[in-house]
């Protein structure tokens, strides 16, 4: 399960340090976790409008139910970043895990004039270069949004900071499917992270009346275990599309 709150989010720089003024939530998707048939957690996903051009995107994913009983898992992941040359540019990036016997901190700084990048994990810092293009591991999937709005379907590839190398996330597209949520039955360009010499993927069911929002993601393990988000409720997408443009 924790693979799949990595992505969603599946530091040095706790999320209330993040630069720039609180601003307005222009978009919000809420979706239900699910591991073994059982709801196991719930995630809360939100872009904010700056007034000095910036603009942050949270998630924020909680156990719930039965299984919050015995674990309290909190994965919380930011993305300050801006818009330069039609893209979107990160500035800054943390990742907090808490809940769990095994907390971890994460925190990326963009310096675009310098051109590196400074990366801290649980109090260890280093540095590589930054080209232009890279991404950090949230951004990189309101990327994908934009992109397929823009009518780009091959070539889906996303430089992206993890771990302190860059690595590029590869996405090929599987062709239409129609998916049912709560909201409703959409249809879907299915999409699947290209991972090669791994048994573990990432499938993404992404629908085009919802801004290419991911209506369901589906993440295997290993070892064959399966977790899986599904859509509950949306609003902001007319905001959401008006910053891609």
């Amino acid at each position: 399960m924790i693979e799949l709150l990595k992505w969603f989010l599946l530091l040095a720089l706790p999320a209330s340090a993040m630069a720039g003024a609180a601003g307005d939530s222009a978009f919000e998707a809420r979706y239900a976790l699910y591991s073994g048939g059982a709801r196991v957690a719930e995630m809360r996903r939100t872009v904010e409008v700056h007034g000095n051009g910036t603009y942050r995107y949270r998630s924020e994913t909680r156990t719930t139910g039965l299984f919050s009983l015995f674990r309290k898992d909190r994965v919380v992941e930011e993305s300050l970043w801006e818009t330069s040359g039609g893209q979107l540019r990160p500035l800054q990036y943390s990742y907090e895990h808490s809940g769990s016997r095994k907390e971890r901190r994460v925190g990326v700084q963009f310096d675009w004039a310098g051109e590196r990048i400074t990366s801290t994990v649980d109090g260890e810092s280093w540095q590589m270069p930054a080209s232009p293009g890279v991404t950090d591991k949230l951004l990189y999937q309101l990327a994908i949004m934009s992109d397929l709005l823009a009518g780009q379907r091959d070539g889906l590839a996303y430089p992206v900071a993890d771990g302190g190398k860059i690595k590029t996330y590869r996405f090929e597209p599987l062709g239409e499917e129609t998916i049912r949520t709560e909201l409703g039955e959409f249809r879907t360009m299915k999409l699947v992270r290209q991972r090669p010499d791994s048994r573990r993927e990432t499938v993404l069911w992404c629908a085009p009346d919802l801004a290419y929002l991911p209506v369901r993601v589906e993440n295997t393990e290993k070892d064959g275990r399966k977790t899986t988000a599904v859509l509950e409720s949306v609003q902001g997408l007319d905001q959401l599309n008006r910053i891609f443009d």
